[in-house]
């Protein structure tokens, strides 16, 4: 995980580290950790750990992470 604090995408707060989330692999089924970020407005994004240089994509559960 890189020490930058990325920005929200959508409204461009800062954002917080919301933790780690044990995910399955749509390419190769094998599962992975995602980290977990969320703004001030309540935006809900993730990536995948080992691909910290990604950008954010929309974390499709929002409500379970709140």
């Amino acid at each position: 995980m890189t020490d930058e604090i990325p920005a929200c995408p959508e409204c461009s707060q800062p954002m917080r580290f919301g933790g780690f989330v044990l995910s399955g692999r749509e390419d190769d089924g094998r599962r992975g950790c995602r980290t977990l970020w969320r703004c001030t407005g309540q935006h809900v994004w993730w990536r995948w750990a080992d691909q910290p240089d990604e950008p954010l994509e929309i974390c499709p559960f929002p409500k379970l992470f709140r």
